[in-house]
């Protein structure tokens, strides 16, 4: 899984040639680019982490990568930092803040990006001599944080340096998952999620102005499982929510936290009476923290997402279930079964028309908010998707030719080293209407699904699977094996498609069409050729978004 938080990469540029030297771990049935009718993504380099800075064997921990970008640090005299007050790469950065918005950890992912979902091989022998000291750290640039085993790493997205620049070692568990908030007003802008179920809130600038390998100036929650002695299973800020975040567990519930207040304060709900039915509980006393506990599930909720506004937070869970709430509401809307299995992660469209959803039945479900439906499936995985993501900077070659048509792309990744890319054209897919009465023949139709569909289902209404003959099967675009290891993320950036294996190795692909420039300092960066492309494809211009 792979979350993105408003970043953009500003990286190097070298030669896919130099790109496959570079790369130690290279296997000879791995190619270092991949075709879309758009043109070629050439691999451009890798990071990694240092296998012996691991004090522990991996175990289960699966690597989730964080796609971090720090704004200039505002002078004491200065109130706010200038908003185009950026490094070398300004126009590029800035750009992508604008397009990319609030994500979850996304985002669409990454959903995580992861998000990104289940989200990050090539391990290089280092001492923790070999990482760069930060101490001169100038508090901008783009950052990958990522967990392998019991510690986290942090990587500088704008260099090809293989090895991270930190990192940052628990002695006691092992962390699952994290998420970043580039518009955090107080510091603590980046939480992290355990095994144990502990939380912390830090702050990123911090950590990288720190030469230590612990936790500086960390609030903590969930201190010795007072609320949850659950593992975390994956976390996100709430959009606008102005410091809330939510933490998602193995146990099926979900906590609502405040970073703003103290996380030892009074931390008892009532009794869940009903494991089978979504409940909310509010916390007793107002200094209380985290204020809510939202029962999801029985088992475990494996990824949440929320929508580029805020309004709804998606979850897929071990019970197979896609579940969308209205969040400030706190009520369920609607959901639906995978086909067969767990679902592992999910992912918003940008307009938040859609949702991707991937598990245990090697299928990527495309689910519909103006129909509460299963529009599509994506066939074409071998085994288990872990992370799902629409590309928000792609738009279609031929644009001007579809009319009204939006066409998305979104990548899924999979526990079969796969990358998969797919194009998805709504007015397209051929939609069942209806089940077809018995002796007759089913109907279909081209078009706008919602005059067709039954939506007279109630809210809160959770859908069995449906047939197989009922959802419209799509076919992706291109399929790549990009790792030797499972995938576990898949994230998308304006100049790159980042690829993410659970060993904790994350691969960069620029885009086709990137070009080199001189930066003023001499310093050869890429940009796209189109910077201020639209978000999703369609006759004159973009599609507007709530940000």
């Amino acid at each position: 899984m792979i979350n993105t938080a408003n970043g953009m990469m500003s990286s190097t540029t070298s030669s896919s040639s130099s790109a496959a030297n570079n790369n130690s771990s290279q296997s000879p049935g791995l190619k270092t680019y991949f075709k879309t009718p758009e043109g070629r993504y050439k691999l451009q380099y890798e990071k990694a982490h240092p296998s012996g800075l691991l004090h522990y064997p991996h175990g289960k921990t699966v690597t989730q990568v964080t796609l971090a970008h720090l704004k200039d640090k505002p002078a004491p005299t200065t109130p706010t930092a200038p908003s185009s007050s950026f490094s070398s790469s300004s126009g590029v950065r800035s750009a992508a803040a604008r397009l990319l918005g609030a994500s979850n950890g996304r985002g669409n992912g990454v959903s995580k990006s992861v998000s990104a979902s289940s989200r990050v091989g090539s391990l290089v022998a280092s001492s923790s001599s070999n990482l760069t000291s930060t101490s001169n750290f100038d508090g901008k640039g783009s950052y990958l944080i990522f967990n392998v085993g019991d510690a986290i790493f942090i990587s500088d997205l704008n260099t090809q340096d293989k090895d991270p620049i930190k990192s940052i070692h628990f002695s006691n568990s092992n962390p699952v998952c994290h998420a970043f908030d580039q518009d955090a007003k107080d510091g603590h802008d980046l939480i992290i999620g355990l095994n144990s179920g502990d939380v912390y809130s830090v702050s990123l600038r911090q950590q990288l102005q720190d030469v230590g390998k612990k936790l500086v100036g960390a609030q903590h929650y969930n201190k010795d499982g007072s609320v949850s002695i659950s593992r975390c299973t994956s976390i996100a800020w709430v959009p606008g929510g102005d410091g809330s975040f939510v933490v998602a567990h193995a146990d099926g519930n979900l906590y609502v936290y405040e970073k703003s207040k103290d996380g030892a304060g009074d931390t008892s709900f009532s009794v869940i009476k009903d494991q089978a039915q979504f409940s909310v509980a509010h916390a007793r006393y107002s200094k209380s923290n985290p204020i809510a506990r939202w029962h999801i599930c029985i088992g475990s909720i494996n990824s949440i997402a929320f929508s580029t506004d805020g309004d709804y937070l998606a979850t897929v869970g071990r019970d197979g279930y896609l579940r969308v709430f209205d969040y400030s509401k706190e009520q369920l809307i609607c959901g639906g079964k995978s086909y067969y299995g767990a679902q592992l992660c999910c992912a918003w469209s940008m307009d938040g028309k859609y949702i991707l959803a991937g598990g245990e039945d090697d299928l990527v479900q495309v689910w519909s908010m103006e129909d509460r439906k299963v529009v599509a499936w994506g066939e074409g995985h071998n085994s288990w998707v872990s992370g799902v993501a629409f590309d928000s900077y792609w738009s279609s070659p031929n644009s001007e030719s579809i009319g009204e048509t939006v066409m998305y792309r979104f990548g899924s990744v999979g526990q079969d080293t796969q990358l998969l890319l797919w194009d998805l054209e709504m007015d397209e897919i051929v939609v069942p209407l209806r089940r077809c009465p018995p002796g007759g023949s089913p109907t279909y139709s081209t078009g706008s699904q919602s005059s067709h569909w039954d939506n007279a289902l109630p809210v809160g209404t959770l859908q069995p699977a449906p047939s197989m003959r009922d959802v419209p099967k799509i076919s992706p675009l291109v399929a790549h094996r990009v790792h030797t290891e499972p995938l576990s993320g898949v994230m998308f950036t304006q100049e790159s498609v980042l690829t993410v294996c659970r060993e904790g190795n994350t691969k960069i692909w620029m885009r086709p069409g990137v070009s080199e420039i001189q930066s003023s300092n001499g310093e050869t960066v890429s940009s796209p050729r189109l910077k201020d492309k639209p978000l999703l494809s369609s006759k004159g211009g973009s599609t507007s978004h709530k940000q």
